[in-house]
């Protein structure tokens, strides 16, 4: 009650007695609602934020609402390296036919051999399914696995990243470019780049593709040997699947420019996040993953509490 009321109502009982006292039985029906009201409208407090996140950029969603919950540099353009083959296998399924056979390739091979690049470790003249190579391409990175899904699903490398720029900027992926279907640093080290904005909406949109979901769960993957191709054993790069509970993908990046990059989601209960972390350092491996971690932990127990 404001101070002029309450001298108002003073004066009031000095001379009525007894609307003073019908008056005061009023004002205390009246203020219990009032305090309650002043109690429901207070804000919630918010939780403070994650500390100690080592990255230039990133940026944490709640992944079944959407809602945003943290970031950092969430709109500056860097290269994301490695995290362009999300983009590279959502092209080659959204285009399907998966059981497509394709041969390696001594350019595919001499392409990651060349670039000093993450490989399949495949083997000249194999026959594999695209669907392979597309485990091959997710699980340890493999540059020569993105040349033949390119060179294939172009047709020619040049049309399949005019698709993958294409599919960008149909998801709303404004400040996206990709200059090659890998990541790689070429022309230069920043000619491909994307924002944490523009990568999370990339990987939502992944996460939401069946096969590409399954494939970045795996640990590893195993190809028996045929008489079409060698045997290959690939291991996945994200090493946050083995550490931390709960993760479910999706993709590791590196070059010197781009630093240690990963995009990464995970559930617990009913609660489903996912984030990213650009430049965690170009000099420590695990940092993303720490990094990671540490932001999947703050976002759990904030949205519990919330």
């Amino acid at each position: 009650m404001r101070p002029a009321l309450r001298l108002a109502c003073a004066a009031s009982v000095q001379a009525f007695a007894l609307a003073a006292a019908q008056l005061a039985g009023a004002q205390a029906a009246m203020a219990a609602p009032q305090a309650v009201r002043s109690v429901d409208s207070r804000p919630a407090a918010r939780p403070a934020p994650p500390a100690g996140i080592v990255a230039a950029g990133g940026e944490l969603i709640n992944a079944r609402t959407g809602k945003w919950m943290w970031s950092r540099g969430l709109d500056i353009e860097r290269p994301m390296a490695s995290i362009t083959k999300v983009m590279t296998a959502m092209v080659v399924i959204s285009a399907g036919d998966l059981n497509r056979k394709i041969t390696v390739t001594e350019a595919a091979v001499a392409y990651a051999e060349d670039n000093d690049a993450g490989s399949a470790g495949l083997h000249v003249g194999d026959v594999l399914t695209a669907q392979q190579l597309l485990e091959g391409l997710l699980l340890p990175s493999g540059a020569d696995a993105a040349y033949l899904l390119a060179n294939s699903y172009g047709p020619g490398w040049q049309a399949f990243v005019g698709k993958m720029n294409a599919m960008a900027r149909s998801l709303g992926m404004t400040q996206t470019y990709f200059a090659n279907f890998d990541g790689l640093p070429w022309p230069t080290e920043y000619s491909t780049y994307s924002t944490p904005r523009d990568l999370i909406i990339m990987g939502e949109a992944a996460m939401k593709i069946t096969d590409f979901r399954q494939i970045v769960a795996q640990r590893s993957y195993r190809i028996a040997a045929t008489t079409l191709h060698h045997a290959y054993h690939w291991k996945n790069t994200n090493l946050l699947l083995r550490s931390y509970r709960g993760a479910i993908g999706i993709k590791t990046g590196f070059t010197l420019g781009a630093g240690y990059c990963l995009l990464f989601e995970a559930v617990r209960g009913s609660t489903e996040l996912m984030g990213v972390v650009l430049n965690s350092t170009n000099t420590n491996a695990r940092m993303r993953f720490i990094a990671a971690s540490r932001l999947l932990n703050w976002g759990f127990a904030a949205a519990a509490a919330s």
